[in-house]
C-alpha cells in the first residue's frame, strides 16, 4: 500500500471513530433495562479488550511515520471504548446510588421515629414505676384492678424491649448501607477520573497524530527532526534534579528507576510515589534542617539559624530509636540533619521519606528483606523509596483506582481517609494533581 493511499485511509478511520465525552443514553432501572445495560457493557469491555491487544500490536512495530500513526489511532479507539464502558458504568451506578440515598433516609426516620417511641415509653414506665407496691395496693378497690396494673407495665417493658431492638436493627442497617452508598461513589469518582485523564489523552493524541501527518507530506527527514526533538526533552527530564528532604538532589531519571522498582515489588505507581516524595520535600521551611543536641529532653539547634529548638523529637518515643538507628549507620546524632517541629508537635523526620524513628523501627526488618541489606539508611534515597512504598502499599495505595490511592495520600498525611476538616483532602487532590504532572514526564522518558 503507497503512503499517499494509508494516509487518506487513516484520515477516514478518524473521522469515522465515535464522537467521545457524550455517553449513550441509556434507562438502567427495570431488570430488562438493567440486563442491557450490562450486555453493552460487556460488548465495549470485550471491543476495548482487542483495541488495547491491537495497540501493543502496534506499539511491537519498529518506529516509522505510518507505525506512530497506527499506534495512536489504537490508542484513540481504546482511550473512546474505555470512556464509554466507563460511561456505561456510571449509568448503572447512577440508579443504585439514588435507590440507595432513599433506602438511608428512609431508615433514618424509622430511627428517629424510633426515639421518639422509646421516650414516650420510657416516660411511661417511669411513671408506672415510680408507685410502690402499698401505693399500687391501696389504689385499687380490687385485686383484679391491681394485676390489670402489672399486665400494663409488663406490657409496656415488652413494648420497651421490641422499640430497642427495632432501633438496634435500623442502625446496623443504616451503617451498612451507608458502606455500600460510600463504596459505589468511589467506583463512580474512580469511572469519572478515567474518563477525564482518557478525554486529556485523546486530545493529546490527536494532535500529535495531525503533526505527524502534517510532516508526512513533507519527508523523512522532518520526521527524523521531530523525534530528535522529543527525545531531547526526554533527555531534559532525566537530568533535572529531584528536590529531596535531609539528602541529595537526584536526576530525575534515577528517581523514576527508584520509583519503578517500587511499583514491580509493591504494586505502588510510580507518579504516586514521586508525589508523595516531592509533597513531603516541600512542606514546611525547615524541613532537614535540625540536629538534636540533647537526648534527654528532645531538643536541639536550626543548622540554619544556630539557634536552640525544642521538641526536635519526642523524647518519649523518637530518641532512642533515632540513637539506634544512626549508631548503626556510623552517623553522629549531634550532625545528622532531621525535621525542625511545625508550630504544634514534633519534628524529627529522617531523609526523603520523613519517617520519624520509631516509625522507621517498625518497618525495618520488612524493609531490610525487600532491599536486599542489612541496615536500610533513611537517609538514602533508593531505600527511603522503598520505605514510603511499604506505607503506601500498607495504607491501600496498591489499588489502581483513583479514591483508594488519594485516601492512602491522605493517611500518609493525617492517619486518616481524606476529609476537609482536618486539611487531609486539599492534600490528597494536590498530590494526585502532581502526579498526573509527572506521570507525564515520564511517559516522555518512555
Amino acid at each position: 500500500m503507497n503512503i499517499r493511499r494509508y494516509f487518506f485511509i487513516a484520515i477516514l478511520a478518524l473521522l469515522a471513530l465515535p464522537i467521545t465525552g457524550r455517553a449513550q443514553t441509556l434507562q438502567c432501572n427495570t431488570p430488562a433495562e438493567k440486563a442491557a445495560c450490562q450486555a453493552a457493557l460487556d460488548q465495549t469491555n470485550a471491543e476495548l479488550a482487542q483495541a488495547q491487544k491491537d495497540l501493543a500490536t502496534a506499539q511491537a512495530k519498529s518506529s516509522s511515520i505510518t507505525n506512530d500513526i497506527a499506534v495512536l489511532d489504537a490508542k484513540i479507539k481504546a482511550a473512546q471504548l474505555q470512556i464509554k464502558a466507563k460511561n456505561l458504568l456510571i449509568q448503572t451506578l447512577g440508579t443504585n446510588i439514588a435507590q440507595k440515598q432513599d433506602h438511608i433516609i428512609s431508615l433514618e426516620g424509622h430511627i428517629e421515629k424510633g426515639k421518639q417511641t422509646l421516650a414516650d415509653l420510657l416516660r411511661r414506665t417511669r411513671e408506672v414505676d415510680g408507685y410502690s407496691l402499698p401505693e399500687i395496693l391501696l389504689s385499687q378497690s380490687t385485686v383484679a384492678g391491681f394485676f390489670k396494673d402489672v399486665d400494663a407495665f409488663d406490657s409496656l417493658q415488652e413494648r420497651l424491649q421490641e422499640t430497642f431492638n427495632s432501633l438496634r436493627s435500623d442502625q446496623v442497617s443504616t451503617a451498612a448501607e451507608k458502606t455500600a452508598l460510600e463504596k459505589r461513589q468511589n467506583t463512580e469518582q474512580d469511572a469519572r477520573y478515567v474518563i477525564q485523564q482518557q478525554q486529556n489523552a485523546i486530545v493529546s493524541d490527536q494532535k500529535q497524530k495531525q503533526q505527524l501527518l502534517s510532516i508526512s507530506k513533507g519527508n523523512e527527514k522532518a520526521y527524523a527532526s521531530l523525534a530528535a526533538q522529543k527525545a531531547a526533552e526526554a533527555a531534559k527530564i532525566r537530568a533535572a534534579l529531584f528536590p529531596l528532604a535531609g539528602s541529595k538532589a537526584i536526576p530525575f531519571g534515577t528517581a523514576v528507576n527508584y520509583a519503578n522498582a517500587v511499583y514491580q515489588k509493591l504494586g505502588v505507581p510510580q507518579d504516586l510515589l514521586l508525589a508523595i516524595l516531592k509533597q513531603e520535600t516541600n512542606i514546611g521551611g525547615n524541613v532537614g534542617t535540625c540536629y538534636l543536641t540533647n537526648p534527654t529532653d528532645g531538643s536541639g539547634i536550626n543548622t540554619r539559624t544556630n539557634r536552640s529548638v525544642n521538641n526536635v523529637m519526642k523524647p518519649s518515643r523518637d530518641v532512642q530509636p533515632f540513637l539506634s538507628i544512626v549508631s548503626s549507620l556510623g552517623y553522629d546524632y549531634k550532625t545528622t540533619v532531621v525535621s525542625c517541629p511545625q508550630s504544634i508537635g514534633y519534628g524529627g523526620g529522617m531523609g526523603p521519606a520523613q519517617f520519624i524513628a520509631s516509625t522507621w523501627m517498625l518497618f525495618k526488618d520488612r524493609l531490610a528483606a525487600a532491599l536486599g541489606v542489612t541496615t536500610p539508611n533513611p537517609w538514602n534515597a533508593q531505600d527511603a523509596f522503598m520505605a514510603a512504598g511499604l506505607y503506601l502499599a500498607d495504607l491501600g495505595a496498591d489499588s489502581q483506582s483513583y479514591s483508594a490511592q488519594k485516601n492512602a495520600a491522605c493517611r500518609y498525611y493525617s492517619g486518616g481517609a481524606c476529609k476537609t476538616s482536618n486539611g487531609s483532602s486539599s492534600y490528597g487532590a494536590s498530590v494526585m494533581s502532581l502526579a498526573d504532572s509527572i506521570q507525564k514526564d515520564i511517559n516522555l522518558l518512555q
